[in-house]
């Protein structure tokens, strides 16, 4: 937080990058980068790429979040979010690019994502629950956004260390 490209908002990708040696480079890179910070998602913008460009994988199982269905390693280029029900929830989001804090979001939680794959075809995917804050949380990368701007209650930006000793209260 505070490199000036967080801000900025991300060029789409053109089409015939896709599928070049150069952008499979760049998704290697990133998926580097998001097994070495353990996260769950990473947009381009945060490795200083100013492309609309995401990936994210969901590992299956028990998390804080409930019980998980594994969504795999998937590149989302050029992505556009439509809310299908405006009902929102909340959850503690932490970032790679905001290391140390969480801060209570709430985002609407039923999604549809329209992208672009890796192999040049557009793709649709219906999301719902953490899923879809998971997307959302991304793709505000591509727009310059952090979940910090998000957050409405600045009481509910913490600490990662104090909301594990004094737990959640939202």
């Amino acid at each position: 937080m505070g490199h000036p490209h967080l801000r900025e908002v991300a060029a789409p990708v053109p089409v015939e990058m896709i599928g070049t040696p150069e952008m499979e480079l760049l998704l290697a890179d990133m998926h580097d980068t998001l097994e070495d910070y353990g996260g769950i998602g990473l947009a381009a913008p945060q490795i200083d790429v100013p492309l609309r460009i995401a990936i994210i994988e969901i590992p299956a199982g028990p998390t804080r979040y409930g019980e998980l269905e594994a969504l795999p390693l998937t590149a989302f280029i050029n992505p556009t979010i439509e809310v299908l029900n405006p009902a929102a929830a909340g959850n503690w989001e932490g970032c790679l690019s905001v290391p140390g804090l969480r801060g209570w979001v709430e985002r609407p939680q039923h999604i549809r994502v329209t992208y672009t794959g890796t192999d040049g075809a557009s793709r649709e995917l219906e999301l719902t629950g953490f899923p879809a804050t998971v997307f959302q949380h991304e793709f505000d990368h591509l727009d310059g956004t952090l979940y910090v701007d998000r957050i409405t209650d600045s009481t509910k930006l913490v600490f990662e260390e104090e909301l594990a000793r004094f737990g959640a209260k939202d």
